[in-house]
């Protein structure tokens, strides 16, 4: 089984995007390969201008949750999302985009940001991508 990593990208509540990148950035420094399906709600993420849009998953309290949360995360000298996304693209991360949801969801190729996604694929792609990996996870 190859040293590869693949998350299924089904939340994209700002934090869960958060864990998603930071983990999958781990896995690629430490040689690893990792590749990112997004689908539903997490495929909205990689919509033009929808990387940072995200809600928290808990204690939202009607945005004041977030704009606390990058607040302390700026004083942690935590990166951007855009950063994170950036880093996964240049260390080799994968991005596949799941056509279903994008039928489902009514989301066109020119919604995406073409700059992040390395292909589009459906189940059977990430079935694929699943069966060559050593860590699987869903976030």
């Amino acid at each position: 089984m190859a040293e590869k990593l693949t998350i299924v990208v089904h939340s994209g509540d700002m934090d869960k995007i958060y864990s998603t990148l930071i983990i999958a950035n781990g896995a690629l420094s430490m040689g690893m390969e990792a590749s990112l399906y997004f689908t539903f709600w997490g495929l909205q993420r990689l919509q033009k201008g929808g990387l940072e849009k995200g809600s928290l998953s808990k204690m939202h309290l009607l945005g004041i949750g977030k704009s606390m949360m990058k607040q302390r995360m700026n004083k942690a000298n935590v990166s951007s999302l855009e950063r994170l996304m950036q880093d996964f693209k240049e260390l080799g991360g994968k991005i596949i985009a799941c056509e279903m949801t994008m039928e489902i969801m009514g989301i066109k190729k020119e919604d995406l940001r073409e700059d992040l996604i390395t292909e589009y694929g459906a189940v059977g792609t990430y079935i694929q991508e699943a069966r060559e990996s050593s860590v699987n996870l869903f976030i």
